[in-house]
């Protein structure tokens, strides 16, 4: 099973969300050195608990602070942007990483709508238009298969030139979704923690659509989740109370944080018999390290996933770092 890691820059208690940032930087060293294969990094807009707007600042620097696992965007939200900047951007970070570079692309907006909005975001509709685009930049800039004189982006090109390109995912968080992934013969992950739905069938879907590319032969499937390991399961359940309060407000229509564990487990006391809280507890990957790992290779097996991105959970900076050590040892 191969393991890698998806980080959104969580603000902790007491922590402000520049020093996130930078906490981030630290994971993926402790990443690396475990021998995770991919560190990835999120784009999120106007939310108070996550430091991740621009996953392309954040690749650039962890390239100067790594130098062999891969680096990604899990993902960039490709209707926020102009595809051919995109492109520019990544074809940026390949030559600054040869060959670490991925570029996983998302259709929604990573935000609400006013600040899609403010984001000057294109509607999902226009995300198979783009993604074209952002397909032909791409393969043009590394000189596999240059754009014609009939093409629309003819005589536009996307700088820097390079021999190579970073490999192309689509994240996706339903079977339909992932059926275009693999259409389209990129690489698919699919983000279990936002479609609260298993994620096997999209799986499934993607194998039996997938059609070989320029990016690729042959199919790769991923599912993104949430684990928390931690030394015993007592203090894995304890650590992991703020994420199962939040997403209980969330359920709840309530945008609420719990940065503090105290607050969190009184929060989840008061709503112990609400069943939405059985069924997040029941999703939860939280535990000792044994447990943890065999949950993660159980959904790795019965989905048919070739690769399982864990999301680096936990109310600080150590708890992340400890916890993807348990995971995973060096």
């Amino acid at each position: 099973m191969r393991l890698s890691v998806l980080d959104l820059s969580p603000v902790g208690a007491g922590v402000t969300q520049a020093e996130a940032v930078r906490q981030t930087l630290e994971v993926a060293k402790a990443a690396e050195r475990l021998g995770y294969d991919r560190f990835w990094v999120a784009e999120h807009h106007n939310i108070e608990g996550l430091a991740s707007p621009a996953p392309e600042i954040l690749i650039a620097a962890l390239t100067q602070v790594t130098s062999t696992i891969r680096l990604g965007s899990g993902g960039v939200m490709l209707v926020n942007y102009s595809p051919l900047k995109v492109a520019e951007v990544f074809m940026e970070l390949e030559a600054l990483a040869p060959g670490r570079i991925d570029l996983g692309v998302g259709r929604a907006l990573g935000a609400d709508g006013r600040t899609g909005a403010a984001l000057r975001s294109a509607s999902s509709e226009a995300f198979p238009h783009y993604f074209a685009l952002l397909n032909a930049w791409l393969l043009d800039a590394s000189g596999k298969e240059l754009i014609g004189p009939d093409h629309p982006a003819r005589e536009i090109r996307a700088h820097p030139r390079g021999p190579s390109h970073p490999d192309l995912f689509m994240l996706c968080s339903s079977p339909d979704s992932a059926d275009f992934a693999g259409r389209a013969g990129v690489g698919m992950v699919f983000a279990e923690f936002i479609a609260r739905a298993d994620g096997a069938p999209a799986v499934e879907a993607y194998r039996r659509a997938f059609t070989p590319s320029p990016f690729r032969q042959t199919p790769m499937a991923a599912i993104a989740t949430i684990a928390l390991a931690a030394d015993t399961a007592a203090e894995a359940l304890r650590l992991d109370a703020p994420r199962r309060a939040s997403t209980l407000a969330t359920a709840l229509g309530r945008r609420q944080r719990f940065p503090v564990i105290p607050e969190a487990q009184a929060f989840l006391a008061e709503h112990a018999d609400d069943p939405r809280l059985l069924d997040i507890e029941a999703r939860s990957i939280a535990g000792d390290a044994g447990t943890v790992r065999r949950r993660l290779a159980e959904k790795a097996q019965a989905s048919g996933a070739d690769e399982i991105f864990v999301m680096a959970s936990g109310p600080s900076l150590e708890s992340r770092i400890r916890s993807l050590a348990l995971i995973k040892p060096a």
